[in-house]
């Protein structure tokens, strides 16, 4: 079918507003939609009517939820005219270099085992998400850096500092891109999560992938002798952004000693 662009409204940059938005299950699961259509007609999107069909909601419903979307910049809007007669269709799609999808099925992979084998403990009792996701680091995570450090909490800002570093490259395994920034103090420790490679997962079931990823982190941290360290986890401070913070509790030496 040939087709004309007519233009609509430009997107806004994406921001807190965004982040709100994405916490309605209702919505992420229409930006996943959006986000995980073939190629070809991805760039292209769907109109209210297509989309409440496959989401299961009315159109008027559907398009309530899409006008936030792209007033948000999370999506965008525009018209397209097809060959034949008839007013040109209002299509929306997924925002230019935001959400994109998930090309790397590895990941989802080690989630999956991960889930399938550490969910129940030795005794039969279920796991939490974060009790596998530890479990899963303390199995796993020693082989995926280059050296091991001192099993003994870390008595210096700098010594902490490089355990953290560590537990960067676990989550750069996993696919993430983190960055790190630290507080006057050198006690805590924030991460920006970007590239989360359980995106559309993510937004349908976070407490399942967020309580795996503070396992993880947290695990990590315990098979290097960080035992005593408080962990959040902020999921969508930004559409495609999280954030965590890592503060030790344990005491620094005043000699700044080497463990």
């Amino acid at each position: 079918m040939n087709v004309t662009r007519l233009p609509s409204q430009p997107p806004v940059p994406p921001g807190d507003e965004g982040a709100g938005l994405l916490r309605s299950a209702v919505r992420r699961d229409i930006v996943d939609t959006l986000a995980n259509l073939e190629p070809a007609v991805r760039e292209d999107g769907l109109t209210a009517k297509e989309l409440g069909e496959l989401v299961g909601l009315h159109t008027t419903t559907v398009r309530f939820h899409l006008d936030q979307l792209v007033g948000a910049g999370i999506l965008t809007s525009h018209f397209v005219r097809s060959s034949g007669a008839g007013r040109p269709s209002k299509r929306y799609a997924v925002a230019p270099g935001e959400l994109e999808p998930t090309k790397d099925a590895e990941g989802y992979k080690v989630l999956a085992g991960l889930l399938a084998e550490m969910f129940v403990r030795s005794d039969g009792a279920p796991m939490t998400p974060e009790e596998a996701g530890a479990a899963w680091a303390h199995t796993h995570a020693p082989s995926l850096v280059h050296h091991s450090p001192s099993s003994e909490p870390a008595r210096s800002p700098g010594v902490w500092l490089s355990k953290v570093g560590l537990m960067i490259d676990v989550l750069r395994e996993w696919g993430y891109t983190p960055n790190l920034r630290t507080d006057s103090s050198g006690r805590t420790a924030e991460v920006t999560l970007e590239s989360c490679p359980f995106l559309s997962l993510a937004r349908t079931n976070p407490e399942v992938v967020c309580g795996v990823h503070r396992g993880l982190m947290r695990g990590t941290l315990e098979v290097f002798g960080e035992t005593e360290t408080e962990l959040s986890l902020e999921p969508f401070v930004e559409p495609h952004r999280c954030l965590a913070h890592v503060t030790t509790r344990a005491p620094f030496s005043r000699s700044g000693g080497t463990a």
